[in-house]
Parts: C-alpha cells; structure tokens; sequence
C-alpha cells in the first residue's frame, strides 16, 4: 500500500495541485492529510473540495477548528487571527459544516494521524522538545504516526535516547515506533519554499519526503489580491 501523507496546506491552492500531481506521479493509494487545510492562503474553499473529491482522510489541524469556533482566536498571533476570521468569511456553511466534523486522532491498523501532539492534541502543542516526542510515544497505540503543525519535516524513532532523523528517505524499523511530520504543502518553513509531503510505502516500510516546485510567485499574489496580510505571501517566497 502507497499512501501520501499531507499537512497544512493552508488555502495554498497553487501547492496543493502541484503536490497532488506529483501524487498521481507516484501511483498512490491513499490520501491521507495531518490537518489544517485552511488559513492563511486564497484558497480555502477551494482546497477543501479538492480534499474532498479524493476521499483523502483528514484530521483537524488548530486553524481548521479556529475557522468553525471549536478553539478561540487568543491563541493565535494577529496575522494568524486575521486569516482565520478571513476564512470564516470565505466558507460556507456546508464547508464550514464538514470541518467541524473533523477528528483529532484517527488511527486504522498501525497508522495513526494527529496535527500536533499525541498527549494533549486538543491544545495544539508543538513536539519542540525530545521529552514532547517521548509523551507522544506513550500514548502512541499503533506502530508509525504522521503530524504536522510545525511546518518543518523531521522523523522520530522511539528508543532510549529517541533517534530524530532529517533525511529524505528512511527505513521504518519494524522494532521501533516511529513518528513524522511530513512538512508542509502550503507553508514550508525549513528554509526550503518548495511544497512537502511525504509518501509512505508499507510494503517496503519506507517513507519518502518529497519536495515539489510550485508557481510560488501567483500563490503570494492570490494572498495580497485577497486582502489577507503581507506576511502570509512573503512566508511562501522565504519558507520559514
């Protein structure tokens, strides 16, 4: 089984089908999606469809539930706050209706979705911290984890010390729980502008993060034409 595993994608509708193309490439499976499919791009309802149509299934991420109310706007810092309340405005009811339906955990066989942590995903924290990583592999039920939340790609293999690993492409150890954040397709911030998403191969037990060139420049046009902050088009061109 291939599957795609994507995260916040962030209304970045010029990613999202550069991405999704790359997906059709690969010949995968499944979608799978770690959250927040909107905020901060032009493209909200737009991607949402798009999430839709594939059947991907998707969890919610901390902007998706602050754009249907189920998390207050203090949280978030003034430019974040003004693409979410942007974005209410931007969905209707049936899109707003279908995020709120969206889970904080799902887990089928041994993979399991999350946006942020495994130990406390309704407050949206981030793992910044080994010791972040090793709550989450306590309360981690299946044998491989998908995240997001940080924007930032990066692997973690349960052990003592835990194992953190940047590269491209790594085993999945069949003797050690295993957590990824698989970057960001709408706004990476690792230095690298290019969208990110990551493939998982279960029977290879591989997983692949893979970078896709996009028309940065119209994606940061649509997002000053829209009337949504500067920063949130200048982020795209820098990735961080």
């Amino acid at each position: 089984m291939l599957y795609a595993v994507l995260g916040d994608i962030h209304g970045n509708l010029h990613a999202f089908e550069a991405v999704m193309a790359d997906v059709d490439q690969a010949g995968v499976d499944c979608v799978l999606c770690v959250g927040d499919v909107v905020g901060y791009g032009a493209y909200p309802a737009e991607c949402l469809q798009a999430v839709r149509d594939m059947e991907a299934t998707v969890v919610a991420g901390n902007h998706d539930w602050a754009t249907v109310g189920k998390i207050g706007l203090d949280y978030f810092n003034a430019d974040a706050r003004d693409s979410i309340e942007w974005t209410q405005e931007a969905l209707g009811e049936g899109e707003l209706e279908w995020l709120s339906g969206r889970e904080l955990v799902w887990t089928l066989d041994d993979i399991t979705l999350v946006h942020s942590t495994l130990f406390s995903p309704e407050y949206f924290d981030y793992m910044q911290t080994l010791y972040d990583v090793r709550l989450s592999f306590e309360h981690m039920e299946s044998h491989i984890a998908f995240c997001g939340h940080s924007h930032v790609p990066v692997m973690f293999f349960d052990g003592d010390p835990v194992d953190c690993f940047l590269e491209r492409e790594v085993d999945v150890p069949p003797d050690r729980r295993v957590i990824i954040n698989v970057g960001s397709v709408g706004q990476p911030r690792d230095l690298d502008p290019r969208a990110c998403y990551g493939i998982y191969d279960t029977d290879e037990q591989k997983v692949y993060m893979r970078r896709v060139e996009y028309d940065i420049h119209s994606a940061s046009e649509s997002i000053v034409a829209a009337g949504l902050p500067n920063t949130n088009a200048a982020r795209l061109v820098l990735g961080r």
